[in-house]
C-alpha cells in the first residue's frame, strides 16, 4: 500500500509540475521558472524587502515569481500590473492553486502605463525581465510611471541586457541591448537615479545560461 501511495504521490507532483511549466513558458524558459521563483524572493529579501512593505510587480505575467512575494507580504500589499491579459489569466489561477486569494492581491491589466494611476505609494517598484523588452518609449513610460507611484525612500529593482548587439524578438516582445549610460540618462530624465548592482549571477541567479547569468542588476532611486 505504502509503494502505492508513492507511486500516486509521485505521479501527482509530476502532473503538476508539467502544469507549472506549460504555464511559465508564457514568461520565460519552462526549465527554469522554479529557479527564477526562489530567485526573485531570496533577492527582494536580501535587499531588505518586509512583510509592511507596499509592493508593484510591473509585468507580474503568471505571477511565477509573484507567488512567493504575495505569500509573504501581508494582505493587500502587493500590486501586479500586466500587459498581457493571457498571462495575467493564468496568474489568477496560480494564485488560485496556491491558496492565497485571501490575500487580496491587486492584479490589473494595462497596455499602457501612461494612462494608469494608482492611489498608492510603493516602498518597491520590481520589474524582472521586463525592461530589456521595451522601445526607448515605452521605457521613458514605465520609469516617469515608477518616478510617480515610488515613495520617497523607496526602491525600483530591475535586470538588464547591457552591451552592443542587435535587436532580437522573444514572443511578441523585442530584446534590446543598451548601455548603463543610456539607462541612467533615461533616469535622470525621470528624476531617479541609477546603480549598477552587478550581474545576477553575483545574486545568486544561476541558470547556466551565460546571456541570461550576466544581466546586470539595477538599483533606481528617486534624486
Amino acid at each position: 500500500m505504502k509503494t502505492i501511495l508513492r507511486a500516486l504521490k509521485h505521479r501527482i507532483k509530476s502532473i503538476m509540475s508539467a502544469k507549472k511549466e506549460r504555464r511559465h513558458a508564457i514568461v520565460g524558459p519552462t526549465t527554469l521558472w522554479k529557479m527564477k521563483r526562489d530567485f526573485q524572493i531570496q533577492f527582494l529579501k536580501t535587499m531588505d524587502l518586509a512583510p509592511a512593505h507596499y509592493f508593484l510587480d510591473i509585468g507580474c505575467g503568471t505571477l511565477r515569481g509573484g507567488i512567493p512575494i504575495i505569500k509573504y507580504l501581508q494582505d493587500r500589499h502587493y500590486y501586479g500590473v500586466e500587459v498581457r491579459k493571457e498571462a495575467l489569466d493564468e496568474g489568477r489561477k496560480e494564485l488560485q492553486e496556491a491558496g492565497l486569494e485571501e490575500k487580496n492581491p491587486t492584479l490589473l491589466q494595462s497596455t499602457d502605463l501612461s494612462q494608469l494611476t494608482l492611489d498608492q505609494q510603493f516602498d518597491y517598484v520590481w520589474a524582472f525581465s521586463v525592461l530589456f523588452h521595451l522601445s526607448d518609449e515605452i521605457l521613458d513610460q514605465t520609469l516617469n510611471f515608477v518616478s510617480k507611484h515610488l515613495s520617497g525612500e523607496g526602491v525600483f529593482f530591475a535586470n538588464v541586457n547591457i552591451g552592443e548587439r542587435n535587436e532580437g524578438n522573444w514572443q511578441t516582445f523585442p530584446v534590446v541591448w543598451r548601455t548603463l549610460e543610456f539607462y541612467s540618462h533615461e533616469c535622470s530624465k525621470n528624476g531617479l537615479v541609477l546603480t549598477d548592482l552587478g550581474p545576477l549571477k553575483n545574486h545568486g541567479h544561476i541558470s547556466n545560461v551565460e546571456s541570461q547569468d550576466s544581466q546586470r542588476m539595477l538599483r533606481i532611486t528617486k534624486g
